[in-house]
């Protein structure tokens, strides 16, 4: 595996999972794979899961790691061809992907999509300039259209608190004052229609995601429909994809409460917004899983490296 851009780079799903969960029993068992390598963390986005998981799961590996907040200490990029860099922007990716290859042997990279020009969003140009660019392995720690590691973890947590064969899984929208990203849901539709399960989107009509990405899945627009019968319910708040970006409702009977969820567990990647996405009763509650989807990214990301480090 060269790069890690998207949850579909897996080859086998089943048995990452397995490998993530034996490292997880012990972290330190490849711990001499890193020696002497470098990860380079460069963040265009705010982090608090992404960072430090990655950064332990690179220390586990034995690792060296350097992190930089691209979007507060960095150049401005320019990404396009042929581009005239007479205005804002200071520095080409073809350059800075070039320079960071030289300092590191991994580069991983969080850029966030702007909401505001589709197109330009699912061209991707961070992560996919680096991958282009960069003579050293790309690992994407949320884009603008996925966010694979966290998708990872999911799997793995799933994998984990799983009673029956085939689960009923429930993906549920919920409100939000802000417009958010499609990645995180992007990334476990994809993840999902890997896995032997029962899995069934939820969320008002307007706030359907890629009909690429969903082809296949089932849709429900009744929230307690889909929510019958759910073993684990897996809720984000995403803005419309048709009109792109934008807050098209934000009703509150979409959040997520005990007496909805019933005898479900409950995930979220995090941050989540208290009483607006989910109420206390389920965070609090001994069905949320979140804390242990939060742990889980340490053995994502050690997973993905360990893979890119044994090929190099």
């Amino acid at each position: 595996m060269k790069h890690y851009l998207s949850i579909n780079d897996i080859d086998s799903l089943p048995d990452w999972v397995d490998e993530a969960i034996n490292l997880k029993k012990d972290p330190y068992q490849f711990e001499g794979l890193g020696k002497r390598k470098t990860l380079c963390l460069l963040f265009f986005n705010n982090s608090l899961r992404t960072r430090l998981s990655t950064q332990k799961a690179a220390m586990n590996l034995g690792m060296e790691v350097m992190v930089m907040n691209f979007g507060s200490e960095g150049w401005a990029l320019e990404y396009g061809d042929g581009t005239i860099m007479d205005k804002g922007t200071s520095e080409h990716i073809k350059e800075a992907a070039q320079v960071v290859s030289q300092y590191c042997d991994i580069v991983a990279i969080r850029a966030f999509a702007g909401l505001e020009d589709k197109i330009k969003d699912e061209a991707e140009e961070v992560i996919n300039g680096f991958a282009k660019y960069a003579s050293i392995p790309v690992v994407n720690m949320e884009s603008s259209v996925g966010h694979p590691l966290q998708a990872l973890a999911d799997a793995i947590t799933l994998a984990e608190n799983k009673t029956k064969d085939r689960p009923k899984v429930v993906l549920s929208w919920a409100p939000h004052p802000r417009a958010l990203p499609h990645a995180v849901a992007n990334s476990f539709v994809e993840m999902m229609k890997r896995q032997d399960a029962e899995f069934v989107i939820t969320h008002p009509e307007g706030y359907e995601l890629n009909p690429e990405i969903t082809q296949g899945c089932r849709i429900e627009h009744d929230q307690d429909k889909a929510l019958e019968n759910a073993d684990f319910v897996y809720v984000k708040n995403w803005s419309s994809y048709t009109d792109y970006g934008k807050i098209v409702s934000k009703d509150p009977n979409w959040t997520m409460t005990k007496q909805k969820l019933g005898t479900a567990k409950f995930m979220h990647c995090l941050p989540v917004r208290r009483n607006v996405v989910v109420e206390d009763a389920v965070l609090d509650g001994t069905q949320s899983l979140v804390a242990q989807q939060a742990k889980n990214r340490i053995y994502s990301a050690q997973i993905v490296l360990k893979k890119i480090l044994e090929n190099l």
